[in-house]
């Protein structure tokens, strides 16, 4: 018995539920895939699958046999992958997911040197302020800032964001540098009402300060644009207001009650399997981000 192409046809009909169904995708005799499964459960000494004349269901010796197989067959197709050089030359087009702000500021000079560096890939963005569902909207790397959940994706670490609180030099001279978040409250505030904007804002040790701004933006380039020309301060994630700080057009405030830092994390669905077209990227981009200081 060849034990691997057994492998195989048995993971084919644990997928499918169906010993003819695998037969005709695998351009095979039903009788030649029930010979295949029948030699294998007397190898391993186990039923693998409950058959009725209506449904094949795996046992559960087999669920436990069905989960080595398929990373079993995984590797060893990425191994055959690897040795034919099919996933040594990034091929196609990658599609990349990150907020708007960020993906358009630090995200999209890596796209276009990862497309200079393999002039035959395209790359299709997404930048938006939602939760983008990796696997629906096929998308094939994301960059998230934020605590994860466990999904299963691999998931890179490539730096931290704070959310700091900001104004120019010259609005400062003028009003004062607040000392505690309560002073906030005597100063002039323009907030943001984009994505995740919220009325309270958060400092360490879970203290809250509910906002009461003068003026809202439904951007935080608009309330960051503000904070510049000498207006108020505002609240943004320290990435968003890097150039303006390098700059010296604004300074940060309060920064001694700062909530800790959030991760920003580069995700992929395929783990170790992934093509060369997602390594390269994640690769190139995990090391842009992370000796980029506004990021640590």
């Amino acid at each position: 018995m060849d034990r691997l192409q057994a492998m195989k046809i048995f993971a084919k009909v644990a997928e499918t539920e169906s010993f003819a169904e695998t037969a005709r995708l695998m351009h095979m005799s039903a009788p030649a895939v029930t010979r295949a499964v029948a030699a294998l459960e007397d190898v391993i000494g186990a039923r693998l699958f409950v058959r009725t004349t209506r449904s094949v269901k795996l046992t559960e010796a087999g669920t436990r046999y069905f989960e080595d197989c398929r990373r079993i067959l995984a590797d060893i197709a990425e191994a055959e992958a690897a040795a034919s050089g099919s996933y040594a030359t990034p091929t196609g087009t990658l599609a990349i997911t990150a907020s708007m702000l960020f993906g358009q500021m630090y995200v999209l000079p890596i796209v276009t040197e990862y497309l200079k560096t393999y002039p035959t890939m395209h790359v299709r963005t997404l930048f938006i302020d939602r939760p983008v569902n990796i696997i629906e909207e096929g998308v094939d790397v994301a960059v998230r800032i934020g605590h994860l959940k466990d999904s299963g994706f691999s998931a890179v670490k490539v730096g931290t964001v704070r959310h700091v609180i900001c104004g120019s030099p010259r609005y400062l001279e003028i009003n004062g540098v607040p000392l505690t978040p309560a002073d906030l409250k005597s100063h002039r505030i323009v907030a943001s009402t984009s994505a995740w904007a919220s009325p309270e804002w958060r400092f360490a040790d879970d203290h809250r300060v509910t906002i009461d701004p003068v003026l809202q933006c439904n951007t935080n380039e608009a309330a960051i644009t503000l904070a510049r020309s000498d207006w108020g301060l505002t609240r943004a994630l320290h990435y968003q207001v890097g150039p303006a700080l390098l700059a010296g057009e604004l300074k940060i405030v309060l920064s001694d009650y700062e909530e800790p830092p959030i991760p920003i994390h580069i995700l992929h669905p395929e783990g170790r399997s992934a093509p060369a077209k997602v390594r390269a990227f994640v690769d190139m981009a995990a090391a842009r981000l992370r000796e980029n200081r506004l990021l640590n």
